[in-house]
């Protein structure tokens, strides 16, 4: 018990000092902005990176992520540096583990990323470290998958390593809402690693919600993105009623908004986007297949989200329709191919099944993305057109996907002959938009 407190002593000091060195395994979306963070508290931080040119990228200061611009690096004083070698495991004091967790074509979750790192840290690993993971996962990863990876060469956990969960809530673009902002819950697999972790949020974060264990943490994560995805889906049916009913969705909700209370707006759109809204319900819904339990309203919202970009085409095909042109050969405009405004991620967007589905078509496709100015589709490589009258000119029909900033503080809709509005961002009075 005296070395068990001896250990756990060193560490919290250590931490509250802030003279530990942290690391961050995987510096995506995720990983790079808590490097950042806990740089800026006046941590040593080694990010861990298989990719070399994410590594290659830190260490040269060169920015490649919204949340993370150049000027940012400028306030770490030399206190970041990357690596692709898990031997720096060796010289960190406590680590986040913030690699993907993706979803197959089965909708099965595949942790091999997990797994990988995991295994990578257990085989660098000493006595006294902390080791939180971070990735959204099913219930149950932490314990059962990751912690005896951990306790592998007769490791105890919660007297020789301490291990925990806390859930990532990272809102990529989002400036009011940041890591240091946002409530981080933190969960631990004895009292004194939750001790620990909860300690460790704390020297970033303003506000940090202690729960009772790791799979409470993983399921609390897993929620949050289901009522996302469920109440979105319910937007999104909501706007395929409508048009039936031959009213609009926007005076629909906006209406019901005027109630305070007992009611939460959330609007359509042409699908689900990012790697978390799209994803993270089927974690929830895989798991508790195991259990002999079927998730029946997940699976109903991922039927009516997925069926939007389908939708959307069929108004194209209205629209156009309506001026004696079908989709094959007439010269599309797509407005935004990242999956939210003013980020350049295209994880799950659904821009590009619109996309594919108006290439099936025979439609000559063209898009403007200003974050995106390329990328390939189905082996396929497109590169972005200008936002400028011109191209809006030389189009049949404009479709606005993700209202990106730029789109909207330099409007060219005067100069589009048709336009379909997904998002109720462009002036409903020109005569030529189409809402759905």
């Amino acid at each position: 018990m005296t070395e068990l407190l001896s250990t756990a002593s060193t560490l919290e000091e250590r931490i509250a000092a802030r003279n530990a060195t942290v690391g961050i395994i995987g510096l995506g979306y995720a990983g790079l902005p808590l490097a950042i963070e806990f740089a800026e508290a006046g941590f040593q931080v080694v990010g861990i990176d298989l990719s070399d040119e994410r590594v290659r990228r830190v260490n040269q200061r060169r920015s490649y992520l919204v949340d993370v611009p150049v000027a940012r690096y400028e306030g770490v004083d030399g206190r970041l540096r990357a690596t692709s070698d898990y031997a720096a495991v060796a010289e960190l004091d406590a680590m986040t583990i913030c690699v993907p967790t993706p979803l197959s074509k089965t909708r099965t979750p595949d942790i091999s990323y997990v797994v990988s790192a995991a295994e990578a840290v257990a085989e660098n690993l000493r006595e006294g470290q902390l080791v939180v993971l971070q990735s959204t996962t099913y219930p149950g990863t932490t314990e059962e998958i990751v912690l005896p990876i951990l306790e592998r060469h007769g490791r105890k956990v919660g007297a020789d390593i301490f291990v925990g969960y806390a859930p990532e809530r990272i809102d990529p673009g989002n400036k009011m809402y940041t890591i240091a902002t946002t409530p981080k819950l933190v969960a631990g697999v004895t009292p004194q690693c939750l001790k620990q972790t909860e300690l460790l949020y704390r020297q970033i974060v303003e506000t940090v919600v202690p729960v009772s264990n790791t799979t409470v943490a993983e399921t609390a994560k897993l929620h949050e993105n289901t009522f996302r995805a469920v109440n979105i889906a319910l937007a999104n049916e909501l706007a395929l009623m409508c048009d039936r009913l031959g009213i609009s969705v926007w005076e629909v909700i906006e209406a019901a908004s005027t109630k305070p209370f007992g009611f939460l707006p959330h609007y359509p759109g042409p699908g689900l986007g990012g790697d978390c809204i799209p994803i993270v319900p089927h974690f929830l819904a895989w798991r508790l297949r195991e259990y002999g339990y079927s998730a029946q309203l997940i699976d109903a919202a991922h039927e009516i989200n997925a069926y939007m970009p389908v939708y959307v085409v069929q108004k194209i095909a209205d629209a156009l329709n309506q001026h004696g042109m079908p989709i094959k050969g007439s010269r599309l405009l797509l407005l935004g191919m990242a999956y939210k405004p003013n980020v350049h991620d295209i994880r799950e967007s659904p821009s590009l099944e619109v996309m594919r589905q108006l290439i099936a078509r025979e439609g000559d496709v063209r898009y403007c993305d200003p974050l995106v100015p390329e990328f390939e589709l189905d082996g396929v490589h497109h590169r972005g057109v200008e936002w400028s009258p011109e191209s809006v000119r030389r189009t049949d029909c404009v479709v606005m996907l993700t209202p990106h900033r730029q789109f909207l503080d330099q409007p060219h809709w005067e100069d589009a002959r048709l336009i379909l509005d997904t998002r109720n961002v462009i002036p409903p009075e020109l005569p030529s938009v189409r809402i759905i």
